[in-house]
């Protein structure tokens, strides 16, 4: 029986001692082009989803009108645009992170939903509000007010049904990334 218990507690050191062994010598995947762990998709997005469908806001305390919408797509441009792309230009940046960032003004899967038009618009201020762990999306509760990460909300939210001249104009121009105003073009640094 001691050899058994022995055995059992060696057993049991080995695991903690193998996981640290792999943590601090192995390749574990920290890397964006690693394959992800096993499981770790399920592991994320189930309480993820679970803590969003508990807190999130089910109703917004505005509507979807022209100024708000304007608003959202001004914060949009200066906040979101950089990774989440705009209309007809999906954001390279989105691509190489892990996970993929989606591009919300893209039609995906089978129904043609574009971005997260399909989500209630209360789960997507609690995303951006609150921001997502391990995905490169921030919380942006200390950097726009209730009011501004409502707008950003209902904009996306409505983002497959047509939108104003102000709003598309906002969402369609490409961003400039150079510093020089949007309607120069760059210039080569000199050399």
């Amino acid at each position: 029986m001691k050899k058994f218990l022995l055995g059992l507690v060696v057993g049991l050191l080995m695991i903690p001692l193998g996981g640290y062994l792999y943590f601090t010598v192995g390749t574990p995947p920290v890397a964006v082009a690693d394959p992800p762990f096993p499981f770790e998709k399920q592991i994320v997005h189930i309480p993820l989803h679970a803590r969003i469908d508990r807190q999130m806001p089910h109703n917004s305390p505005m509507e979807a009108s022209d100024s708000n919408l304007v608003a959202g797509a001004q914060i949009y441009r200066a906040n979101c645009a950089f990774c989440h792309g705009l209309e007809g230009r999906p954001a390279l940046l989105g691509s190489h992170l892990y996970p993929p960032v989606p591009q919300l003004w893209q039609a995906h899967g089978n129904h043609g939903v574009v971005g997260v038009s399909d989500d209630p618009v209360g789960e997507t201020y609690w995303k951006v509000a609150n921001g997502i762990r391990l995905t490169g999306m921030p919380a942006f509760d200390k950097v726009l007010n209730q009011t501004q990460m409502w707008q950003v909300s209902l904009l996306v939210k409505n983002a497959d049904q047509p939108l104003g001249a102000d709003v598309k104009q906002l969402i369609e121009e490409p961003l400039n990334l150079s510093g020089a105003s949007e309607s120069a073009p760059a210039t080569e640094p000199s050399r």
